[in-house]
């Protein structure tokens, strides 16, 4: 569980600064009420400590065995949570379109492929580190 919740940080703190420079931090916080963009930072660090637990209670054991594996891991879960996250479930809960693929949302894509990377090569060291 340290490898995700550690691949997490470590991948959320480089998107959440892709996400500053974007301007996107208080869009964040507004799924908690509120127009700070430290705050969508906080949130979205808690949001990356989840998603990655969930990268390393599946695959941790079986598919993040190597770094060039836990890579390529992470790139396909950043890409799954792109379109789980800005392209559904976020527009679901603020009324916007679903699925809308704009400038911005290729940008997050980047992040989150960005973010996904990271941790898989994060928790593969680690769970290397463990063994």
């Amino acid at each position: 569980m340290a490898a995700g919740a550690i691949g997490g940080i470590a991948g959320g703190i480089v998107f959440g600064m892709l996400m500053a420079t974007m301007g996107t931090l208080p869009v964040i916080a507004s799924m908690v009420g509120s127009t700070s963009a430290v705050v969508g930072f906080g949130v979205h660090i808690m949001i990356s400590i989840l998603i990655g637990l969930g990268l390393t209670v599946l695959f941790g054991n079986s598919l993040l065995t190597g770094y060039g594996r836990g890579a390529l891991v992470g790139l396909g879960y950043g890409a799954i949570w792109w379109v789980l996250g800005p392209l559904l479930m976020m527009p679901l809960l603020m009324g916007m379109p679903l699925f809308n693929v704009d400038t911005i949302a290729l940008m997050s894509l980047m992040g989150h492929l960005i973010y996904g990377a990271i941790l898989g090569l994060v928790a593969v060291r680690i769970l290397a580190h463990r063994a």
